[in-house]
């Protein structure tokens, strides 16, 4: 991982392998695992401990846990208790929690890190964010980062029950520039159709790029059934994120269906899963993220988990004619009406370093490569 003034990306799941050799990427309780290594990420798995707290947080110039330990900084004001979660433990609905991670950071001075929730941690409304020792903001990686990382955990929709081992978040190392201008990304949507729709591919000039590729919302749905979302109930049961394939869909979720105007008003500080009206594809070389959308477009949160891994939509070599995007939404303050094709997120794209030797899909037992309105794992198949 020598740095090279021409060379700037993501780095790929190879890279991130000589990095844990390297031990650039280390854990002292248990061996990072291969399991763990994504195309463009690492996931990140929550430790042993966990500190409920009474409020969120950003260390700024102290370490993380210095803030939570010293009497005069912060201390026993802001820690309500701690608990043992290696054999499992509850995070309750609406508190604040703050989880050490297994993995440590010693990175080269050129490397610097960008955090997201995984998937699944978005679709069960888990607001995950991490942060590291002497730095004012959440999920930003300092280049030559060296020191633990932590987990805030805030469950919104569910009471949650989770482990030490499991993972919430993931990581993405890079090193230079990495995101793509427009002028590049209108060239790449030419050469390797970044989006599709129910005709085809989009055109360039059906496309919107400015600083991003924007998508649209579906509400018109691709079923017989008329199910264009869901909306997460207010009071349901604990969630086991150790679960596959367990819970009815029904004891947690109300099922929305379209109207006759394609339209669906937003309750302020519900929590609702929907999808893209577009197809995406995410090329072998480049990677994803769906970035937080601007305030004014409307009081409403767009997304939770926001990377989408090379190969995402696409395939190893193009076989795979997009898949749409799921969106996890939630509005604030006001009722807010959204409309079928209304713009409502962006994509960011990044150039990987090199080609990751994996690509997103079936192989590699990701989950979603074929998803429609897709809820997260633990739920039943519908």
């Amino acid at each position: 991982m020598e740095k090279k003034e021409t060379c700037a990306g993501v780095l790929s799941c190879q890279a991130l392998k000589k990095a844990i050799r390297k031990k650039e990427i280390f854990s002292t309780s248990e061996p990072v695992r291969e399991d763990q290594i994504q195309p463009a990420s690492l996931d990140l798995r929550l430790g042993a401990r966990a500190f409920r707290l009474v409020s969120s947080f950003l260390p700024e110039s102290f370490d993380v846990m210095e803030k939570l330990r010293a009497p005069d900084v912060y201390g026993s004001d802001l820690v309500m208790y701690e608990s043992d979660i290696s054999n499992g433990g509850i995070l309750e609905k609406g508190h604040v929690y703050l989880i050490p991670l297994m993995e440590e950071l010693r990175l080269p001075g050129h490397i610097r890190g960008r955090a997201n929730p995984k998937s699944t941690t978005g679709r069960l409304d888990i607001f995950a964010r991490v942060l590291s020792d002497r730095n004012s903001r959440f999920d930003d990686i300092a280049p030559g980062y060296s020191g633990g990382l932590f987990l805030e955990v805030l469950p919104r929709s569910f009471t949650i029950k989770v482990k030490a081992g499991l993972s919430l978040a993931q990581l993405r190392l890079m090193t230079g520039e990495c995101s793509l201008t427009d002028s590049k990304l209108k060239s790449l949507h030419g050469s390797s159709r970044l989006l599709y729709d129910g005709a085809g591919h989009l055109s360039a000039e059906e496309i919107k790029i400015s600083k991003g590729l924007y998508m649209s919302v579906d509400l018109r749905g691709d079923g017989n059934n008329g199910v264009i979302g869901y909306k997460s109930k207010r009071n349901s049961h604990v969630v086991d994120l150790t679960k596959r394939n367990h819970y009815a869909v029904g004891d947690f979720w109300d099922p929305i269906h379209r109207n006759s105007k394609n339209t669906l008003i937003l309750e302020p500080e519900d929590f609702y899963i929907l999808s893209s009206r577009e197809r995406i594809r995410v090329p072998p070389r480049y990677a994803a993220e769906m970035v937080a959308y601007e305030a004014g477009s409307g009081e409403l949160r767009t997304h939770y988990a926001g990377f989408f891994d090379p190969g995402f939509g696409h395939g190893a070599n193009g076989e795979v004619e997009g898949t749409k995007a799921v969106l996890e939404v939630r509005a604030h303050d006001v009722p807010f009406m959204i409309a079928d094709g209304q713009t409502f997120c962006k994509l960011n794209y990044e150039k990987m370093l090199e080609a990751p030797e994996k690509v997103y899909g079936p192989k590699i037992g990701s989950s979603y490569q074929f998803q429609g309105i897709t809820l997260s794992k633990q739920f039943k198949n519908l």
